[in-house]
């Protein structure tokens, strides 16, 4: 199967694992992304990461030698305040989280408090606290909704992985029996919240991703054109076990220059 809706007018791009691996740019990114700007499309860079605000990524793709304004960027704790917001605007949050998490929810007009919030909502930390995932049980246990950024069990570390979001969020299910709603992929609201945040339409927006089980079929699910890049999660012998297929597979994000 192939691209066959003509020229994608938006592009939505996973970060980790297609443009940078470890902190440093895949061969390729640079080009890309100068070819977004130099053919005025529109486009975004998702995360499933809430720790970092888009102005940290910024800085941090800038470090790597990627140029990405602040506004281009998408993460998991943007596409939660946006889901809460439409929910129950002016709402309220226990949030366990960093400042990404934090920042995102109190500019969409939410309260954060411990004392009878509306929601309790877990996103990844460096440093999960027994006592915020404690106070976060009884909340849940005396009505609070529970909501989480995305279900990712470990994230990555130079030691090696870590517990991440999807693994507390396990623990205080077990305690509750209260499953959290995951808003980030591969859940494919976080898609729909980052094409209303560019005004981008399915029909001509293609989602790029190194993950058959995230950013593929999220993006199938949001009826994105999807192509699949073998620079991260998935290897090309792992395709063929899913029972859904990308768009197209290519090695690595340069062979997606003359596509844009």
């Amino acid at each position: 199967m192939t691209i066959e809706r003509g020229p994608a007018e938006c592009w939505l791009t996973d970060m980790d694992g297609v443009l940078v691996h470890e902190g440093q740019a895949l061969p390729g990114a640079a080009d890309f992304l100068a070819r977004l700007v130099d053919t005025g499309r529109r486009f975004l860079v998702l995360t499933n990461n809430s720790i970092f605000t888009p102005r940290d990524l910024a800085a941090r793709l800038s470090r790597s030698g990627l140029q990405v304004p602040e506004q281009s960027i998408w993460t998991s704790a943007l596409a939660t305040a946006d889901f809460l917001a439409n929910q129950l605007p002016g709402g309220s949050a226990y949030v366990i989280g960093e400042a990404g998490l934090t920042t995102a929810l109190h500019e969409a007009g939410y309260t954060l408090t411990d004392t009878d919030p509306d929601y309790v909502v877990l996103g990844e930390t460096r440093t999960y606290s027994f006592e915020a995932i404690t106070r976060a049980i009884r909340l849940i246990g005396a009505g609070a909704r529970f909501i989480a950024t995305n279900p990712d069990v470990t994230g990555p570390s130079p030691e090696g992985p870590l517990p991440a979001t999807g693994s507390v969020a396990a623990m205080i299910t077990e305690a509750t029996g209260a499953k959290p709603y995951f808003v980030g992929k591969p859940n494919p609201m976080m898609f729909r919240s980052a094409m209303n945040r560019i005004e981008a339409h399915s029909e001509s927006t293609v989602m790029i991703g190194d993950r058959m089980d995230t950013d593929v079929v999220a993006g199938i699910e949001a009826g994105l054109d999807t192509i699949l890049v073998l620079t991260g999660s998935t290897a090309a012998a792992d395709v063929a076990r899913f029972p859904f297929r990308p768009s197209r597979v290519l090695n690595s994000i340069a062979d997606v220059v003359d596509l844009v």
